[in-house]
């Protein structure tokens, strides 16, 4: 056990999120996603929903601020087919951990399902929980820490 990591923060997990650049997207995905057919980097969290997941990388992975400057956001759900403005409680929940992890100023924003298959094949890795709530999925862009620790914006 390591202080003030969470457990959920598996070894390969860790690995992979400290390997990530600035730019890079992690696919957070329900237990539903074809995740072993869309991407070569499958990290399993066996046991752990979204919530929980989401929590755990948000405590140590700093999101994108370049991204919103573009208009963009560096955190994003999949959207419910044909109701792109529908938020399931899943959405809910993430919402919620953006806000309280990363801070409140942090919007999530959307992407159709045939666009975040396109995006899972391109993503640095994508993790994959247990949580079989339908369209549980996100993406999330890694931002850049500074010398001082401090995360830019």
């Amino acid at each position: 056990m390591l202080i003030n990591i969470n457990p959920v923060l598996s070894p390969e997990l860790l690995f992979h999120l400290r390997s990530m650049g600035h730019g890079e997207k992690l696919i957070l995905a329900d237990a539903n996603f074809p995740a072993n057919t869309s991407n070569d980097k499958v990290i399993r969290l066996d046991g752990v929903g979204i919530k929980e997941a989401a929590s755990a990388i948000l405590s140590v992975f700093p999101l994108d601020s370049f991204i919103v400057t573009q208009g963009g956001s560096p955190a994003l759900r999949m959207e419910v087919d044909d109701q792109p403005d529908e938020l399931t409680e899943t959405h809910k929940e993430f919402i919620d951990v953006v806000k309280n992890v990363s801070g409140e100023n942090w919007k999530v924003g959307s992407i159709s399902r045939q666009n975040f298959y396109e995006e899972a094949k391109k993503a640095y890795c994508i993790v994959t929980t247990t949580d079989a709530r339908p369209f549980g999925c996100f993406v999330l862009t890694k931002g850049v820490i500074l010398p001082d620790g401090k995360v830019w914006s």
